[in-house]
């Protein structure tokens, strides 16, 4: 605290000092301040809703004054200008969006009052007011409800908007509000700002979507993901990604080139198998064949290497049928030049 707050605090009466020294340890104790509004709260429902708080967030009714004192010696002078007429102090440990929503739920609807402002526009619902005939029908009727008796009871034939928001409510329409138990307003504490980390926050920011915020920001981490992956630009979520889709090319690009390495030798062998077979089973004779290739079938699939296995067995397939076909060829030439000797020196 600075001298001149210390002497301030001085002039003061013992009960103010002592009330502003618990302003000061709620605003110390508490990673987020606020201010919030709580005119026209009922005493009762006030203390409900500080103890529906309790284990979230405390709140402080104090002297605006003293509200102001104590917050502009801790630093919090931003917040002073919220404080306007009947306001209290709110410190929680939850962020300032987590605050802002449960203060927003915990709001009922409730009755207006004769002088107060509408919040919003004021409707009178289309439907059966469940009155019986009578004077109230001219009530209604005074207030720009389209209202008549019908089937023995008093109806409101439209959806009426009897004020709109920003206007003052006039005794006539309360009592009829009343009378139809229609709770134009909502009560609660209402939060006109919070300091977090030195960040002051408005109603306004802390008004979103949770959930579609999350989802935005999870779909931004995502196509960043793939255009990292994308571009192999290595990063700590990536680089897992980037080195096994780099294994995966090598070794596709070992198995197409046949390049005799220990870790590509299974593979390699089973591409031999499945060619061999592939041409095996192009042959119409099998006496032309060795016993133990004589009723091969070809292949149905190959074995996926890598994770372009589908395309590559599909490679495999292409170069088997491509050397049976050169291999078909050749045996042709062989005929040609003086028998049916070829396939027997090929196959042993």
């Amino acid at each position: 605290m600075s001298a001149q707050a210390e002497r301030k605090t001085e002039n003061l009466p013992q009960w103010k000092k002592e009330e502003v020294d618990e302003l000061a340890e709620l605003i110390e104790n508490y990673e987020s301040v606020g201010i919030v509004g709580i005119t026209g709260i009922p005493s009762k429902q006030l203390q409900d809703m500080r103890r529906d708080l309790y284990g979230t967030a405390e709140l402080r009714v104090s002297r605006n004054t003293l509200q102001v004192r104590a917050l502009e010696d801790a630093g919090l002078g931003d917040l002073v200008e919220h404080i306007e007429g009947q306001v209290g102090l709110v410190g929680t440990n939850e962020n300032p969006f987590s605050l802002y929503k449960e203060l927003e739920a915990s709001k009922t609807p409730a009755p207006i009052n004769e002088g107060e402002v509408a919040p919003n526009d004021i409707v009178v619902p289309e439907g059966d007011t469940g009155v019986d005939p009578g004077p109230f029908v001219g009530e209604l009727q005074s207030i720009g409800a389209n209202a008549r008796i019908e089937d023995g009871s008093i109806q409101v034939m439209e959806d009426s908007t009897v004020l709109a928001a920003g206007e003052e409510v006039s005794a006539d329409l309360s009592n009829v509000l009343n009378e139809l138990g229609i709770e134009p307003k909502e009560v609660g504490l209402d939060l006109r700002a919070v300091i977090a980390d030195g960040v002051l926050f408005d109603p306004e920011d802390l008004d979103i979507d949770i959930e579609a915020y999350e989802s935005d920001v999870a779909t931004a981490a995502a196509r960043a993901r793939n255009l990292s992956i994308n571009a192999s630009y290595p990063t700590e979520a990536t680089a897992p990604t980037l080195i096994a889709k780099a294994t995966g090319e090598a070794k596709s690009l070992g198995l197409h080139a046949a390049i005799e390495d220990e870790a590509l030798m299974p593979d390699l062998v089973s591409k031999a198998d499945a060619q061999l077979r592939a041409l095996a089973a192009r042959i119409d004779d099998e006496d032309a064949l060795p016993e133990e290739l004589q009723g091969v079938e070809a292949p149905a699939a190959e074995p996926a290497a890598d994770a372009e296995g589908d395309d590559e067995s599909a490679d495999d397939q292409d170069d088997a049928e491509a050397d049976a076909a050169e291999d078909d060829d050749d045996d042709d030439d062989d005929e040609d030049a003086g028998g049916g000797e070829g396939l027997g020196a090929m196959f042993g």
